[in-house]
């Protein structure tokens, strides 16, 4: 592979680990954004830096909110429209869940985006550090083992299928609320309990803890009412999340949002993931050429 110079452009530990990679690869790997680490990085000025890389590598979510790049460790905000003007075409992106105003203008220049979170590869790996983050903020807010708790995960992809067999083997019982009948049986041949979408408010009182993996509104004041007060509510979601957090709160109801699980719990494994799927995409881009 002849693409060597990398630049990581905010982010968090997930790059910095990232970054390491790369190096012990024998990459040139410059970071951007770190100044609030301990001790922290001295960058070298962002125009300088990108217009020596050859991949531009950002943080996964992509953005902190509309138009502002996330890079939670710079001092300082990363203004989309500031630093799109520097990109130069021939150049490769990779970032996670890039929205349309960065991807959009990034073609424009003549650069090639990928959101890594789109690669089947790397959304199955990441599923694994996000399902074991969510089950250690279970351990840390539960008054009881998840051994013979009650597990309710909603939502049966990537995550939620991680999740419930983790939760199986720790010996919770398992029930996934999902909208395909199709994964009724799937679900069955696995030892879990299936309950349709339409039919959860009969379950959610005996539940000891939910996990939400669906980015759409599920428990909403209709149904929070039904969930018991001693639950733990665990939402993975993006926005707009799984459950309604206010209505959570007027139900005083334990809620716990818990994005980018992967970099907060297991950011030198997360790291890994993303530099295979990287160089997997990297190596495509060789043969096209």
């Amino acid at each position: 592979m002849y693409y060597d110079k990398f630049a990581i452009i905010g982010g968090d530990f997930r790059n910095l680990a990232l970054a390491e990679h790369l190096r012990a690869d024998g990459k040139t790997a410059a970071v951007y954004g770190f100044e609030k680490q301990k001790p922290p990085l001295s960058p070298i000025p962002l125009a300088q830096l990108l217009n020596e890389t050859e991949v531009i590598i950002g943080a996964t979510p992509c953005c902190a909110s509309p138009g502002i790049l996330n890079a939670p460790f710079h001092d300082g905000r990363l203004e989309v429209e500031a630093v799109l003007p520097m990109l130069r075409s021939g150049q490769i992106l990779f970032a996670g869940r890039i929205p349309k105003e960065v991807a959009a203008p990034a073609h424009a220049c003549g650069v090639k985006v990928f959101d890594i979170l789109e690669r089947e590869e790397m959304a199955v790996l990441n599923a694994i550090p996000t399902a074991e983050g969510a089950i250690q903020l279970a351990f840390e807010r539960m008054k009881i083992t998840l051994h013979g708790a009650n597990a309710l995960i909603l939502g049966y992809g990537r995550i939620g299928k991680i999740l419930a067999k983790m939760l199986q083997g720790i010996g919770a019982k398992v029930y996934v609320s999902a909208r395909k009948l199709s994964d009724a049986a799937l679900l069955r041949s696995y030892g879990h309990e299936f309950v349709p979408y339409d039919a959860m408010e009969n379950n959610l009182g005996q539940m000891d803890v939910i996990f939400n993996t669906v980015p759409q509104i599920i428990l909403d004041r209709s149904n929070l009412r039904f969930v018991n007060k001693q639950c733990v509510l665990i939402d993975m979601a993006s926005r707009p999340f799984g459950i309604d957090f206010d209505a959570s709160k007027d139900e005083k109801l334990e809620v716990v949002w818990a994005p980018s699980l992967p970099g907060k719990v297991a950011p030198v494994t997360a790291a890994r993931y993303m530099r295979e799927t990287i160089y997997n995409i990297l190596k495509e881009e060789e043969g096209e050429q």
